[in-house]
Order: structure tokens, then C-alpha cells, then sequence
């Protein structure tokens, strides 16, 4: 047997639709905004939702309970916005779910661990590729170390920060499944390969994109720092004026990507 032929992951099955579908999970149709915010701020959700910011209009569910669907409107249109889960299998399933109740353009944004010294607290990156250290991006587009983000994404968001005079740099993140194995070794690799972030979900975000035809794009802002000798936690949750303008870049953002 093969090192190729030993790993699962290799299977070329990309041609076979699922046994569970994204639509088996929802019996009707919802009514949301075509248009997604994938936002990791649970706390930021939860202010905007007190200050009546967020509406809730629907509702995912899993293993981890009630998972809301938010409408917010906004100078520059409507948008739905949802927490995405944390790590790529969930993120990947949410994203599916969402697809199933009408969305067709998602826009991310995060945090994420940097890992060059340059990249001080808040620092916001678009993404633009992304190394393939997960699982699930597997299942939806061919092996590849590497995978690269919708270009015409890219050129949006970078366009939307422009207006907003926010600065903002553009590059690439590895995604990991396992952030407690962030080995220095392995941390100094991805740094020779280009990678200024770390992260948990962006290659699977490109790759569910990529397979069922959205329109998507992500921003990360640096967190915590792998940078030096040893970790730098840097107070990153608690980021609260960062977090809040990425999340209405990522609104703006997802609103001219879904009219480009």
C-alpha cells in the first residue's frame, strides 16, 4: 500500500453528494438575508443583541444547543449573522446549514494567533490562502498543501477597509486542528512558508466556498503571539473596539462582495 493510498484524506469522492445534506436539516425555508456573517465574537453578539443591534430570526441547532441566526440592518443593507462554531468540522457544517436556508455570500471574521513579531495586537489581515493542517477542506476540494481564497473577495474587502480607513494588510494563515500542538518547529515552517496567522477554520472556509459556488471572504485580526520563545496571550479576547470594527467591515465587506 501506498502512502497515498493510506490516507483517507486522498480519497477522490468529490463527485458524491453527501448521504446528509445541509437542507435535510431545515423542513422550510428561512428568511434571511442572502448575505453571512460569520462572526467568532460570541460576547460582541451578545452586546449587540442587548443594545438591539441583532434581531433574532432563526435558529440552528446541534449537539451544543440553540445556535441563533441574527438579522442586522445596517446604512449599507441587510445581513444575517451567526457564531460559525469554533474548529473546521463545525465551521464547515454551519456554513453548509446556512447555504441550505439561502445564503450565497459569506464574509468571516476573526482572530487568530500571530506569528511574526510585526504583527502587534488588532493588526487586521485579509486572507488570501491558506496551508492545509485540518481535516475537513479534504472532503471538499482536491489535496493541495496550500489553498487560495476567491481573488475577487480578496479585492473587496481590501477595497472595503480602503473606504474605512482602517489598515489592513493582505496574507496567509495556517490552519491547524490542533492548536495545542503548535510545535516551535512546526511554528518556524509555516513562517518560511509565508504564513503571518494561525488559525482554525480559514482552509475549510475556502474549500466549502470553492465547492458549492459562494461567494466568500475572511478577516482575521492578530490575537494572541507565537512569535517569541513563548506565548504571549496579549489579553487578545478582550479586544472589544478591534472585534466591533471587524465586525462592521465584515458587514460592509459581505454586502459589496454579494453586489460585485
Amino acid at each position: 500500500m501506498s502512502d497515498r493510498e493510506a490516507l483517507t484524506l486522498t480519497e477522490d469522492d468529490l463527485d458524491e453528494p453527501g448521504i446528509i445534506e445541509g437542507h435535510m436539516l431545515h423542513d422550510v425555508q428561512a428568511q434571511v438575508a442572502p448575505v453571512a456573517v460569520l462572526c467568532f465574537f460570541q460576547e460582541l453578539l451578545e452586546q449587540l443583541v442587548s443594545e438591539g443591534v441583532l434581531k433574532p430570526v432563526y435558529t440552528l441547532r446541534s449537539e451544543l444547543g440553540h445556535n441563533p441566526v441574527y438579522e442586522y440592518v445596517s446604512e449599507h443593507g441587510t445581513v444575517c449573522v451567526v457564531h460559525p462554531g469554533v474548529g473546521a468540522p463545525l465551521a464547515a457544517a454551519i456554513t453548509e446549514e446556512m447555504t441550505a436556508v439561502g445564503v450565497t455570500t459569506f464574509v468571516a471574521c476573526g482572530g487568530a494567533g500571530a506569528l511574526v513579531d510585526a504583527l502587534a495586537l488588532g493588526q487586521i489581515m485579509v486572507v488570501a490562502s491558506a496551508v492545509r493542517d485540518e481535516g475537513t477542506s479534504f472532503h471538499y476540494a482536491a489535496p493541495s498543501r496550500i489553498i487560495s481564497a476567491d481573488p475577487l473577495g480578496v479585492r473587496v474587502l481590501a477595497a472595503t477597509l480602503q473606504e474605512m480607513h482602517t489598515p489592513y494588510f493582505v496574507g496567509r494563515t495556517w490552519t491547524t486542528d490542533a492548536f495545542m500542538r503548535e510545535t516551535r518547529g512546526r511554528v518556524q515552517r509555516r513562517i518560511d512558508e509565508g504564513c503571518s496567522m494561525v488559525d482554525m477554520e480559514s482552509s475549510a472556509f475556502i474549500a466549502v466556498a470553492s465547492y458549492r459556488h459562494l461567494r466568500f471572504a475572511q478577516l482575521l485580526y492578530a490575537g494572541d503571539s507565537l512569535a517569541g520563545e513563548v506565548w504571549d496571550y496579549r489579553n487578545w479576547d478582550n479586544a472589544r473596539e478591534v472585534r466591533e470594527r471587524l465586525f462592521h467591515a465584515a458587514a460592509r465587506g459581505a454586502l459589496a462582495l454579494h453586489r460585485a
